[in-house]
């Protein structure tokens, strides 16, 4: 137990951190502006190019992985946009704010820094498959559920090539696309250039760790949302259970790559959720609470999980 607190105290505790930080320093939100473009356009990014390029290239040829996992996720996303629309009655819009908040894990932020930290540089491949993929799902999926609910009045045309322009130029596909072709041709930067990758990546982990602690802070709890009651257990438990069970009964993956998957379904719900509901205007302080509690309550889930991996109680051949 003693080495799962060690795992995840720096983990959370930057997160902590940023949060105390917000609440004693009295700075305005536009102050975080700058560390947050230095995150997504800058250390992220570095961080991709750095470990995707150092992989080999059949590693990172795993369509069947990219599949099951997306699968795992999107059972959960239908689930709850269920639950939601046929079960409580709530509108197309709102239904769908609740299945991204179930299923769209903060895997940015959080992911390669937890799934590094736990499974060191192997983890990597993985890490960056399922966020290019995912993410541009999301992308996806978003607007056009938005669109069909009445939200975004843009002509069709409009939209596709909005959403394209967001997946294709997205800083974290375009670093991992580089990685990818920096892999396929055996490609090294020169050594002046690799050191300033590798200090950038380094900075990427307490970087956003903080910043999410701040953004949290910046977002006090105002009132529980009665769908709280199904989202997080549904988020924080549920859904790394359904990536699981259908990784295993795919079957054929590296053990680790099993358990990275795992862990980024069991992360709480991302801060893009918010800012979607912002952009159209439907389900945003819920979905400020959602993510604050979800990533509360991940402290324990999250310990709990890492600690079912490391101690063997969670095996990598569910189906043998």
């Amino acid at each position: 137990m003693a080495d799962i607190v060690a795992l995840v105290l720096p983990f959370f505790g930057l997160i902590l951190i940023g949060y105390v930080a917000a609440r004693l320093a009295y700075q305005p939100a536009g102050a975080l502006g700058w560390l947050n473009f230095f995150i997504i356009y800058v250390s992220l990014p570095a961080l991709f190019f750095k470990l995707v390029s150092r992989t080999p290239i059949e590693q990172l040829a795993r369509v069947d992985f990219i599949l099951a996992s997306m699968a795992g996720t999107y059972a959960i996303f239908v689930l709850v946009f269920l639950i939601g629309h046929v079960g409580r009655g709530s509108n197309l819009a709102d239904s769908t704010m609740q299945a991204l908040a179930a299923a769209y894990g903060n895997i940015g932020y959080m992911g390669p820094a937890l799934a590094l930290l736990a499974f060191g540089d192997a983890a990597a491949v993985p890490v960056a498959l399922i966020f290019c993929f995912e993410n541009a799902v999301h992308f996806m999926v978003a607007p056009a559920m938005m669109a069909l609910a009445g939200g975004d009045s843009r002509p069709r045309g409009l939209l596709v090539l909005d959403v394209a322009k967001k997946i294709a130029f997205h800083p974290f596909i375009l670093a991992t696309a580089a990685g990818f072709v920096a892999a396929a041709g055996d490609i090294e930067p020169p050594l002046a250039l690799q050191r300033l990758i590798d200090y950038l990546a380094q900075s990427a982990a307490p970087c956003a760790l903080f910043a999410m602690g701040v953004t949290l802070a910046l977002r006090p709890l105002k009132r529980i949302p009665a769908e709280i009651v199904y989202i997080v257990p549904i988020k924080l438990m549920l859904h790394p259970l359904v990536v699981y069970v259908v990784l295993g009964a795919v079957g054929n993956f590296d053990p680790l790559w099993i358990y990275t998957a795992v862990l980024l379904a069991a992360l709480p719900t991302a801060t893009n959720v918010f800012v979607i509901g912002q952009q159209y205007g439907v389900w945003q302080e819920r979905a400020s609470a959602t993510i604050l509690l979800t990533t509360v309550f991940s402290v324990l889930t999250v310990s709990g999980l890492l600690f079912a991996i490391t101690t063997g109680r969670l095996p990598a051949d569910l189906f043998p």
